[in-house]
Formats: structure tokens, sequence, C-alpha cells
């Protein structure tokens, strides 16, 4: 076992964690995120190496991470997805160095891909992905009070929450966007619409 194979291994995990920071997943960039990227493929390297070729000790190390729980939430299938490549990418090394890089490659070029494909799109005012609710605490949010509805939003693509206060006759909206100018856009539809009671732009 080379050192040089461990070090291309944590290399292949680090490499995904900062392609994800590049695009804008800031949920990648903490302390926690880094550490996983970089030794959940050694982890499992290692295991693998270990227990190759001895069933004995592969039964016994099937028991032994069966009492191992992960009860840490996944914000997103997209994480869950990311941890799973992680442990493929470390499985793949063991057996063959070429293919892990490779798969790392794919994983990489991947993200990458689709956050070039989103910013061309968003140039012609096409927003091919939609933010969940937890994505948009990271990006640019509008929230309006309103004394009646206001039919325009609910129909709006950037709608991420809607909360009608029954007591109060209060509604509620909150919309995100990765762009300024989305967010600019609704505060002037909304400021031509009756009801408006409170406007609330939070720019990332």
């Amino acid at each position: 076992m080379k050192i040089t194979t461990i070090l291309l291994v944590m290399g292949c995990g680090l490499s995904i964690r900062f392609m994800l920071s590049l695009v804008k997943q800031r949920w990648a960039s903490t302390y926690h995120h880094t550490m996983s990227y970089t030794l959940l493929p050694v982890i499992t390297f290692f295991i693998t190496k270990i227990i190759s070729g001895n069933i004995a000790l592969s039964l016994g190390m099937v028991g032994a991470l069966s009492i191992v729980r992960f009860r840490n939430p996944v914000k997103n299938p997209f994480e869950l997805v990311i941890f799973f490549a992680l442990i493929t990418i470390g499985i793949t090394m063991s057996v063959n160095v070429k293919h892990g890089l490779l798969l790392a490659a794919v994983v990489d070029l991947s993200i990458l891909a689709s956050y070039i494909f989103e910013v061309v799109a968003r140039k012609f005012d096409l927003h091919i992905f939609s933010l969940s609710f937890d994505e948009g605490n990271s990006n640019n949010i509008i929230e309006i009070k309103a004394s009646q509805e206001v039919n325009e939003l609910h129909n709006n693509k950037f709608l991420l929450q809607y909360v009608c206060d029954k007591k109060s006759q209060e509604f509620h909206y909150r919309l995100a966007s990765n762009s300024r100018k989305d967010i600019e856009r609704i505060r002037g539809e909304v400021d031509q619409q009756e009801g408006i009671l409170n406007v609330e732009i939070r720019l990332h």
C-alpha cells in the first residue's frame, strides 16, 4: 500500500468538495463536510484493502459495521449521492487506481457541467433548477406580507413558502433566487399590487 495512493484517495474526495464550493453549493464548505470528504474515501479504501481476500474477516467486518448508525439528517438527495460517490471512490481505488480517478473526474465534471448549463440558461432568463426551502437560505430572499392573496405570487416559480394566517387575515410569501435581478423584478411587481403590508429583502 503506497502513500501516493492514499494521497490520491484523499485528493479525490477533496476535489469533489472544492468543486461543490466552486459552483456555490455553500452547504459543502463547512469544516465537517470538508473532513468528511477527506476521510470517508480513505476509510473505505482501508476497509476494502483489509477485508479483500479474507472471507472470515469480511463477515466479521460486516457484523461490526452493522452496529454503526448514521443518524445525521441529510439535507437533500444530492448530498446522499455525494456520500455514496465518496464511498465508491474509496472502494474503486482499492481495486484499480485509474478507475477511481476516472470516477472522481466524472463526478467533478458532472457538477461543473450542470453549473455552467445553469449559468448559460440564466442569461436567457431560463431557470432550469428550482430552489428548495433550505437552499433558499443562502440566496437572495424577498418576504412579503399582504392583507389579501396575491395571485401573481402563487404562480411564481421562485415561491418557497406561503403561509395564511386566518385569524389576522394576513398572507405571507417567501421567494428566493440566485439572481438579484429576479428579486428586484418581484419587488417592482409587488409595489403595484394592492394590500401589500410589508416587503423585506435580504440580498446575499
